[in-house]
């Protein structure tokens, strides 16, 4: 297979070089290739605010969401034309992770259940960076078991009434606007009696808790409902078809993570080519070495597995299971990468502040950051299981549930 631009495509990395050379803010680019893993390096600097002016640049130049149709704000480009610009906004792609919920999960559910007038109004808005969007689905209850959601919807005139809570919200202290499902039918199978909506994060009756996380950050949040009303026209989907609703931003959430998540490779080998040890260069001791090289393989096999998925893409193909893939590599990559470099720091490995530890502590905090990388859209586990049964076709887990009305499932209360 051949990577190399054809003459097109060429023009095209050329053309994008050239505007971001002329547009992107270099005033923040030496904070920006030290950010990241759980922490920023752009000190007194309002990121929200940087963030929306990145994106609206981009949005008013054609560069936004670039794969997405111009109708809703995008530029219908090519999943190629989409990959090269990924490869050249390089560190300024930083600016977008505000929006990587929205863009990568909450954009393709809208474009694909949303009414065309929905779809029209509000795709824009969130292409250009003036909304935040976040997705709510996770449960205290249901751990990973997103179909056992206790979230109440119920009906009322031509609107629906909401009560209940989630946790473990992306971004939403930021948000504007949400997708939520909800359980509106607790009479049947816990899959079937599930609804999709999405709804204003400012409407009454939502309240946002931050989660204080062990790296220092915020995060996360609980939100609770209560009496919180939604309009019927904000339902995605039919009613009780949450579920196959859900599916659709699930395997666009792993698709997202898995092909743009950092696992610190890059990170990893310039400590290692600057890190002098008792015994010399980190670099050249052949245990070193070994393990760099199994970095450099998984990350290449992410990079084009990731390659393989947005081809599918271009063919109006629907993000598949084998997604789950990339998102399970990355996590345990991040993870083992992360722990190499602390090894290498040996006492100094425990030093957290960047003024003190080596590289700015960026292994430290991508090292407190890892363990969610490998919960968040879908823990280790649940996704071995995905891959097994969808990918490779094993037999499926036992469920004792499968067939048993939601109501009737038995629980510690009960």
């Amino acid at each position: 297979m051949n990577f190399d631009d054809t003459p097109q495509e060429a023009a095209f990395r050329q053309e994008v070089r050239s505007w971001i050379a002329a547009n992107a803010p270099k005033q923040y680019e030496a904070g920006l290739k030290t950010s990241g893993f759980g922490h920023t390096a752009l000190e007194g600097v309002d990121i929200i605010k940087v963030s929306k002016e990145w994106q609206q640049k981009k949005f008013d130049a054609g560069w936004a969401c670039l794969h997405w149709p111009k109708e809703y704000g995008g530029r219908g480009a090519s999943p190629i034309e989409r990959v090269i610009w990924q490869q050249e906004e390089g560190v300024y792609a930083a600016l977008s992770s505000l929006f990587i919920i929205g863009h990568g999960m909450c954009g393709p559910t809208m474009m694909a259940y949303a009414s065309e007038e929905h779809k029209r109004n509000y795709l824009p808005p969130l292409a250009a960076g003036e909304h935040i969007w976040c997705q709510l689905f996770s449960e205290p209850a249901g751990g990973s078991d997103l179909a056992g959601l206790r979230t109440k919807a119920e009906r009322d005139g031509d609107g629906w009434v909401v009560n209940g809570q989630k946790i473990w919200t992306s971004g939403a202290q930021h948000s504007d606007y949400g997708i939520l499902i909800t359980r509106t039918d607790p009479t049947v199978p816990k899959h079937k009696g599930l609804t999709m909506f999405f709804l204003d994060m400012k409407s009454p009756g939502i309240e946002i808790r931050p989660i204080k996380q062990v790296n220092g950050q915020s995060g996360f949040n609980e939100v609770y409902f209560t009496d919180v009303r939604i309009p019927d026209s904000q339902r995605l989907g039919k009613v009780g078809d949450g579920w196959n609703v859900s599916l659709t931003t699930l395997m666009n959430e792993r698709l997202s993570i898995g092909s743009g998540m950092p696992t610190g490779f890059p990170e990893l080998l310039d400590f290692c080519c600057s890190l002098e040890t008792d015994n010399g260069a980190a670099i050249d001791n052949p245990a070193v070495r070994s393990k760099l090289a199994t970095f450099a393989v998984r990350t290449s096999g992410l990079k084009y597995t990731a390659f393989r998925s947005i081809s599918a893409l271009s063919k109006g193909e629907v993000p598949g299971p084998e997604n789950s893939i990339g998102k399970l590599v990355a996590g345990s990559a991040m993870q083992e990468i992360a722990m190499m470099a602390l090894d290498l720091q040996a006492e100094a490995g425990a030093l957290l502040s960047p003024g003190q530890a080596a590289a700015s502590a960026r292994f430290q905090a991508m090292l407190l950051r890892s363990p969610a990388t490998r919960v968040e859209g879908g823990t280790d586990e649940i996704l071995r299981n995905i891959i097994a049964e969808r990918v490779l076709g094993l037999p499926a887990d036992i469920r004792v549930d499968k067939a048993v009305p939601f109501n009737q499932i038995p629980t510690s209360g009960r």
